[in-house]
């Protein structure tokens, strides 16, 4: 029987040109690279501290490297682990890798000993890139205890034309030489005539794996055609013209970052500005150099740009869109953006299993705020995607009931790496089970409430962080906000609140507790609210809600 989410009431929000279904013009990468470097092989590609590498560069370089991997043994389907930073021998070693028909793992630059051991033992790659800080520090002694043979490092220095007022300057080249050097591999074959590898559309592209919130990190399978779907919804969705320049902002390690970055780019022509690491500073000097029109980062990183001292409303006056993702995004942040730039950030929602977004906020409309939770909405379903929101037993519930979010469509993976139990729970018939909780209104907005885990009982009332959150966020001397459940012989579980300041700003702790007790229901207030310099967060920018429940419960 159709329910109301088969009928896609979203497809109204859709601009008058848009269709509802798309079909990209390559199913694979290695297309859109050959399609955008025979048109454009001397556009720039990307920018980094001063030096400009075109996509004839690009191309060349990973030729090199791809040569030198097979020469070592690599070949299709054998997975190459990438250690790195926004840096442009990221997307050398990307393409290298895909130029063989070989899956690339990307790796958070901030694993450490446990997190690389988890996921190199489960990827078991044949290769390895690596900073050469990264893997004199931890990356070397872990690959060998894994079986990698193959191993190329890089400083973070090179290809840099400028270093002063940059992360950089506390860098030093020190190549392990165990190791070969990753640009004069690449410099050695970057004319060859490139590997006769064709790869297929289905074929494993990335390897990324999740964060690990809810157990062991589990690698989502992401294929050529989840891909090359995805880049090409997120630059249509975005309106974004051929040749367009963008700022990576989020971390290119992060499937955000790799999607609507580096592939937007890529099937854009366009330009990707690197800037190694996010430091609000050196981000401010990159805009106000390369002038991006487009940008898309979590909610944490714009609000550091908005409390940079030397921030102004020129540095953005060349952004056509900006978007966030990856993180939550409170509506009174989006209004003081506005209200101080003069640019509103559209949300969007996805997850390393859709490979990035699922759902955006079209550029001609803004995302309404639920008025009774104050959550603003994530957006609606991108071309050819259905959201619905189930029950416990996977039945579609009505517009407005809160049930467990499930997204089908071609962004979703086929399967976890080497899970076929979990991807049976996760994955069935091919629709991802999110975890995450919300529900769609009757114009087909879909709002995200919270992570199933997430909810907080007190006293038997179901309590969701993120309403919590959002009414701290609407106080003005609040940067950042985390709300968990601890617990109270009396209710059961308590709510309590993190929270770090705007700096120059005050507020107490009794303060900001009157302010949601004013604003929500009396179960929901927080009974305990905790001051913060600083939240802890993920490399992408996510609050680790997780880590500060399991230290208030000892």
């Amino acid at each position: 029987m159709s329910s109301v989410y088969d009928q896609r009431p979203w497809l109204d929000r859709y601009a008058e040109n848009e269709p509802a279904d798309i079909t990209p013009p390559y199913e694979d990468m290695l297309s859109v690279l050959a399609d955008t470097r025979s048109r454009f092989p001397e556009r720039v590609a990307l920018t980094y501290f001063g030096t400009e590498i075109t996509y004839r560069e690009l191309d060349e370089l990973a030729n090199g490297v791809a040569h030198h991997l097979v020469d070592k043994g690599f070949g299709g389907g054998d997975r190459l682990a990438v250690y790195l930073q926004n840096v442009p021998q990221f997307a050398v070693a990307v393409l290298a890798g895909w130029k063989l028909g070989g899956i690339v793992v990307p790796l958070n630059p901030m694993y450490r000993s446990h997190e690389l051991t988890t996921v190199l033992g489960d990827a078991q790659p044949v290769a390895v890139v690596s900073s050469e800080r990264g893997w004199h520090d931890v990356l070397g002694e872990v690959a060998s205890a894994n079986g990698v043979t193959v191993a190329l490092t890089t400083s973070e220095l090179d290809l840099a034309a400028e270093h002063e007022g940059t992360p950089l300057c506390s860098l030093e080249r020190d190549r392990p030489e165990e190791t070969d050097d990753l640009l004069e591999t690449a410099a050695a074959r970057r004319t060859a005539t490139p590997p006769a590898i064709r790869v297929h559309p289905d074929d494993i592209a990335l390897l990324t794996y999740t964060s690990g919130t809810g157990g062991a990190p589990k690698g989502a399978t992401n294929t050529h055609r989840n891909l090359s779907f995805n880049t090409q919804a997120f630059t249509r969705r975005a309106g974004s013209e051929e040749g367009s320049g963008m700022i990576a902002l989020a971390p290119l390690f992060h499937i955000t970052g790799l999607v609507c970055q580096f592939g937007a780019v890529l099937a854009l022509g366009g330009r990707l500005d690197l800037v190694y690491r996010f430091e609000p500073s050196v981000v401010l000097r990159a805009l106000r150099r390369w002038r991006p029109r487009y940008m898309i980062g979590p909610s944490t990183a714009y609000t550091a740009l908005m409390n940079h001292p030397e921030v102004s409303a020129d540095d953005f006056r060349s952004f056509e869109q900006v978007y966030a993702g990856g993180a939550p995004l409170p509506s009174a942040m989006v209004e003081r953006f506005r209200a101080e730039f003069g640019l509103y950030i559209r949300n969007g929602y996805g997850l390393t299993e859709t490979t990035a977004t699922a759902t955006s906020v079209p550029p001609h409309l803004e995302a309404p705020v639920d008025e009774e939770t104050g959550t603003i909405s994530v957006g609606v379903p991108t071309f050819n995607c259905v959201l619905r929101v189930v029950d416990d037993d996977g039945v579609d519930l009505p517009v407005r009931s809160v049930g467990e979010i499930v997204v089908e469509g071609p962004m979703v993976v086929p399967s976890y790496w080497n899970r076929p139990e979990q991807t049976e729970v996760a994955l069935p018939e091919g629709r991802l089970h999110t975890g995450d909780v919300g529900f769609m209104d009757e114009q087909g907005w879909f709002y995200v409430v919270d992570r199933k885990k997430d909810m907080i009982n007190a006293s038997g009332f179901k309590i969701w962080p993120r309403e919590v959150e959002d009414v701290l966020y609407s106080h003005p001397s609040v940067r950042e906000a985390a709300v968990v459940g601890v617990p109270d012989s009396y209710r059961g579980e308590t709510v309590r609140a993190y929270v770090s300041l705007v700096p120059g700003r005050t507020a107490t702790a009794e303060e900001l507790a009157e302010h949601c007790k004013q604003r929500l229901a009396a179960y929901k207030y927080p009974r305990e609210v905790e001051l913060l310099e600083e939240l802890p967060k993920t490399a992408t920018g996510k609050i680790l809600r997780r880590r500060l429940r399991d230290e208030a419960r000892g």
